[in-house]
């Protein structure tokens, strides 16, 4: 299980990192055609802006992997450590149908109605930059299992709150 989530981990960091540094790099681009070309790109523009919402995706999946998703700790706080343990396995369900029905199903149906459309200035099916919501579900699903196990297990790490807040106290 932690090879599975230390391997998921390092595809989504480097995604994540490649998808920035692309941003990056066109944004340097676009700075350059627009300001001394005079002749600025669109096609620039608008890749930015769906590698921006990968980029996100896949934060929030590595998110939901370390367990950093929000959540409200003061009912959880006062339980039992039994008690706290179902809730944590409550969260993560609620976490895991939320993936499957919204980015999973949702990102299926909204991707194949997406395919029909062309970008404007890439010239390609827009369904091909919603791909990643369908993918980003199927990772958060297998992260939050992932954390089920573990919880179960009793072999999940305290994310970082849990241990400032320990380190507080």
């Amino acid at each position: 299980m932690k090879s599975l989530r230390n391997t998921i981990n390092q595809a989504l960091n480097c995604l994540a990192g490649a998808s920035f540094l692309a941003m990056v790099g066109l944004t340097c681009w676009q700075v350059f055609t627009r300001y001394l070309l005079k002749q600025p790109s669109s096609w620039s523009e608008e890749l930015v802006s769906y590698l921006f919402a990968w980029m996100s995706l896949f934060g929030a999946s590595l998110v939901t992997g370390e367990r950093g998703h929000m959540n409200i700790p003061l009912l959880a706080q006062q339980a039992s450590p039994g008690a706290q343990k179902a809730l944590s396995v409550f969260a993560e369900t609620v976490a895991c149908l939320f993936s499957a029905v919204i980015l999973i199903l949702g990102g299926v149906q909204i991707t194949n109605l997406a395919m029909g459309q062309m970008t404007s200035s890439l010239g390609i099916p827009i369904g091909i930059f919603y791909i990643i919501l369908p993918l980003s579900g199927i990772l958060n699903v297998i992260y939050t299992i992932l954390n089920i196990v573990d919880i179960l297990h009793g072999s999940l790490p305290r994310t970082e709150a849990e241990e400032a807040e320990k380190e507080a106290v």
